[in-house]
């Protein structure tokens, strides 16, 4: 497997607010932000992209250039089209199928593993807020057809739509993936595993090793991927979560490690969701992780 970072570049120290500016895009990563990716021990960073119908061949060719000559693999595609795939406005949801159907476009001349697919929120504040309509079968299906189009260009370009769900999400269990692959029915569909954003209980929290096995036993053949983070529950009359940094949370790393080294050994693995400050502690707490797992890290590789 290989361990990268996700959005490292670009993220202001703003812990687990939204540290990452607006206009961030992947055509402004420097060679020093690569280098510094790279020195970390990182072997891969992820690609955000705000409009993919800005980019040249020639733009295209000096992306390409710049992780190279830094020894950074280029991770999956991440857009910025929010949560438009489950909007009940037609217009907004046509406008966003369009868009990621040029991310895939986008990935494949970029050499991206994949695209990343955000399943959304019926919620108009934020793609990864609840609503009282995203558990609805009605929005369910929406997502199901939405992904379907997008499917299509995914299948003639040769390249992969990866799923993150969560819990507020209309795809928020394990089961709930299942049958939305199932429903989609698309080979180009896949999965990447970011247990966190499903914990629902405290059954789940205290539990993560049977948490986390559900996922593989039910999802491990979609599963091509995965962004590592953790969490801890807060002592609340109400039941609370909050994203807490590698190395200090309560997620079993090491299993998480171990099962995705078994299901898919060539995995790029990305830490996410914090300062960048804090990126260099996370690859040494995952490092300690990786060693008890018996787990050695792929480097870049020298085919060039």
């Amino acid at each position: 497997m290989f361990l990268g970072a996700a959005s490292m570049i670009g993220t202001t120290g703003a812990g687990f607010e939204s540290g990452i500016p607006h206009e961030f895009d992947v055509l402004t990563y420097t060679n020093d932000d690569l280098k510094e990716v790279s020195d970390i021990g990182y072997t891969v960073h992820n690609v955000v992209v705000s409009n993919p119908n800005t980019y040249s061949d020639e733009t295209i060719k000096e992306i390409k250039s710049r992780f190279h000559e830094n020894s950074v693999l280029i991770g999956n595609s991440r857009g910025t089209y929010g949560g438009g795939l489950v909007n009940p406005n037609e217009n907004v949801r046509k406008n966003t199928i369009s868009f990621v159907k040029d991310m895939c476009i986008l990935s494949t001349k970029l050499g991206c593993p994949s695209t990343y697919l955000r399943p959304g929120s019926v919620n108009e504040k934020g793609a990864w807020l609840p609503h009282p309509e995203n558990h609805t079968d009605k929005v369910f299906d929406r997502l199901v057809n939405s992904t379907k189009e997008i499917c299509k260009v995914a299948e003639s370009e040769g390249m992969y739509l990866i799923l993150e769900g969560g819990y507020v999400s209309p795809v928020y269990s394990a089961k709930k993936v299942k049958d939305f692959f199932d429903a989609v029915g698309s080979k180009s569909l896949k999965f990447n595993q970011d247990p966190v954003n499903f914990l629902s209980s405290l059954k789940e929290a205290y539990n993560t090793r049977d948490f986390l096995e559900e996922f593989f036993t039910l999802l491990g053949e979609y599963t091509i991927s995965a962004d590592l983070k953790d969490f801890k529950v807060i002592d609340s009359l109400l039941f609370q979560l909050e994203e807490e940094y590698l190395g200090y949370g309560m997620m079993d790393q090491v299993y998480f490690l171990k099962r995705m080294e078994e299901i898919c050994p060539d995995a790029q693995i990305l830490v996410e969701h914090i300062p960048r400050e804090k990126f260099k502690p996370s690859y040494d707490a995952t490092l300690k992780y990786s060693e008890k797992a018996g787990i050695k890290w792929q480097i870049y590789p020298n085919f060039w």
